[in-house]
């Protein structure tokens, strides 16, 4: 089994959808999680790549968010579309990196991605309200690599 399939349970996972899940319902944004090992690239270069295999960049609204860990490596990266960078700062995204980094310090990872992905449910919903049309535009199953 490799790093990224250990770092979760099935359980912990399903958590992880539930929050995403719970995160969307109030917002048109979307909200993916990737986990892996390792990468070779720095971790936003990385992130990125990430975030246009997974086609976070076709969503209508260009609103999607992705949260990308490196689990043997330890990093993380927050990444927003352009639709949500053209009406946020730099900082938008630091309280959400705070309440990962906080809980991964005590080994707490589910806990910490969990509050991170409700986070940024609350945070999109301000700029990305909820459309009675709306429709899940991407998976919300966690990606691995």
């Amino acid at each position: 089994m490799s790093k990224a399939e250990e770092f979760l349970t099935k359980e912990q996972e399903q958590t992880l959808i539930e929050a995403i899940k719970k995160a969307e319902k109030d917002t048109s944004g979307e909200v993916r999680v990737h986990i892996e090992k390792t990468s070779d690239k720095p971790v936003m270069d990385r992130a990125l790549d990430v975030f246009h295999d997974l086609k976070m960049h076709e969503t209508a609204l260009r609103n999607g968010v992705l949260l990308y860990v490196g689990t043997e490596s330890k990093q993380f990266a927050i990444i927003g579309d352009e639709g949500i960078h053209n009406k946020v700062t730099d900082s938008f995204w630091n309280a959400t990196k705070e309440i990962v980094i906080t809980h991964f310090a005590k080994k707490e990872f589910t806990k910490g991605l969990e509050l991170a992905i409700l986070d940024v449910g609350q945070k999109l919903k301000t700029f990305f309200p909820y459309q009675s049309d709306d429709k899940n535009e991407l998976s919300d199953e966690i990606s691995k690599g």
